[in-house]
């Protein structure tokens, strides 16, 4: 297992999509849904996507996790849908919810029974207790590792707390907050993003 980069270090360049095959995307959220035992699902993801297969960069990570946080369902469903898609189409979405779902759902019908029937053993409040807050951390190191890359950039640091200040302070729903950010974010950003590619290609 690679170790996380450095602070304001980027992934290199993301592979090729022919590069990507099915089982591999089947076992790498197959990897994501295992090591993430007790949560943090999230922060393996960043992990495995970007920093060890490096199939997306981080702002392309960031921008899909925002996606698959804005649609409805299970984040990290709509991740392995959203990878899975953009690399193998329906089979690539099939193969990585496969490596998402299946053999954790086993194991959890299994712990399911387990805990059920002994749920009053110390022992085992005390491990879920400590899964908890394991999962707690692992989820606070994404905002962190992503906030990284936007430190120069005010704009997009003003409109992050903006946005968190709209609904977790003011307690607006979230579409109304999206309704006014994402028209801003958009004219500010997509011109620049165009002229910058722009100079890309006459370089």
């Amino acid at each position: 297992m690679s170790e996380p980069l450095p602070a304001g270090i980027r992934a290199p360049a993301p592979r090729p999509r022919d590069a990507v095959t099915l089982s591999a995307l089947s076992l790498a959220f197959l990897k994501i849904a295992m090591a993430s035992l007790g949560g943090g699902l999230s922060a393996w993801a960043l992990r495995v996507i970007v920093e060890e297969r490096r199939w997306l960069t981080e702002e392309e990570f960031l921008a899909a996790y925002t996606i698959c946080r804005i649609l409805p369902g299970p984040n990290q469903v709509n991740m392995a849908v959203y990878v899975g898609t953009h690399f193998r189409g329906l089979a690539g979405a099939a193969a990585a919810l496969a490596g998402l779902t299946l053999v954790p759902l086993a194991i959890v019908l299994g712990l399911g029974v387990l805990y059920f029937g002994h749920r009053k053993t110390p022992g085992l409040q005390a491990t879920m207790a400590g899964l908890v807050a394991a999962a707690a951390g692992m989820t606070l190191s994404v905002g962190v590792k992503l906030s990284l890359g936007y430190v120069r950039q005010p704009v997009a640091l003003l409109l992050a707390l903006a946005a968190f200040a709209g609904v977790a302070v003011m307690r607006w729903p979230l579409l109304l907050v999206l309704g006014v950010l994402g028209p801003v974010a958009i004219a500010w950003y997509w011109p620049r993003e165009r002229d910058e590619r722009a100079a890309g290609r006459a370089a």
